[in-house]
């Protein structure tokens, strides 16, 4: 899951070096490459017949989390094409206590106390972000940070999706490249005319195959694995890393309310998933 949080972060930096390719044609090029990648290691994984015999089902789970990972693969690059990436960021970072409001609604879970204290205390991170951005005179910085959430909340679903399946039912790591493929067909009639020049190519390419492909592979296997929290602290890995480099790679240093906000969302992320683990270790213990 560090490794796949390290792969993750690097979107930032390298969508600030292309050339030519727009939002909408960077998400399909990336998409491209990563249903391409995706087709060769699943295969590699799974087998030819199996990958077929997957993609050919009617599994309600894996089409829904096809379509979730659709709309984080495009709403992110969209997202980042129109504001700061720390803008981007720091908006997906509320995910897991959106996770946890999905899970009490569709799982039944109970929220405890200091889940809903930290969704409070993330909510005025996020309402502390907004509320400037509404005031500045640039109103695609606002709209880029609002498509920004459909990214946490596409998460939520995937991740409750996820949980379902842990007890057996849809291969999710195919759910993976019914996304690409759904978020590449999307964005390819409004990609055109193409304008990527072989710079970029490269670039979404590595994008496409180690920023996506791998990744998202390594955390799903690791999600049926790992414990919530510990998934959900290791993923706030990528907003740390990803404002750091595109800070030091692209110049784009965060504005202090984006950094004040991040604050906030992070500080409630931290502490809620830090008491969880600390109890579910202490349960461990005395079991």
């Amino acid at each position: 899951m560090l490794v796949a949080t390290l792969l993750w972060s690097m979107a930032g930096v390298v969508s600030r070096h292309l050339e030519a390719a727009g939002g909408v044609e960077a998400t399909f090029w990336r998409s491209f490459f990563n249903a391409v990648a995706l087709v060769v290691l699943l295969a590699r994984l799974r087998g030819v017949r199996a990958l077929k015999a997957t993609l050919a089902s009617a599994d309600p789970t894996l089409w829904l989390s096809g379509i979730c990972w659709a709309v984080m693969f495009t709403a992110f690059m969209v997202a980042i094409s129109m504001t700061t990436v720390a803008n981007v960021l720091v908006t997906m970072a509320i995910a897991p206590l959106v996770t946890a409001l999905v899970a009490r609604v569709a799982l039944g879970h109970r929220l405890p106390a200091r889940t809903w204290a930290a969704i409070v205390v993330a909510g005025a991170g996020i309402a502390w972000m907004y509320v400037h951005e509404l005031a500045a005179v640039d109103d695609r910085h606002l709209a880029g940070t609002a498509i920004a959430l459909a990214v946490p909340l596409a998460a939520a679903l995937n991740w409750t999706a996820i949980q379902r399946s842990r007890s057996g039912g849809a291969d999710l790591l195919v759910a993976v490249l019914i996304g690409a493929v759904l978020s590449a067909l999307l964005t390819f009639g409004a990609a055109l005319p193409l304008r990527a020049t072989p710079h970029d190519l490269l670039l979404l390419a590595i994008l496409g195959v180690f920023q996506l492909a791998v990744p998202c592979l390594i955390s799903v296997a690791a999600a049926r694995v790992l414990a919530a929290p510990e998934a959900a602290l290791l993923s706030l890995l990528e907003i740390v890393f990803g404002v750091l480099w595109t800070w030091l790679g692209a110049a784009e240093a965060p504005s202090r309310h984006v950094l004040a906000g991040g604050a906030l969302v992070l500080g409630a992320l931290v502490a809620n998933e830090s008491i969880a683990l600390r109890q579910r270790r202490l349960v461990a213990g005395a079991t």
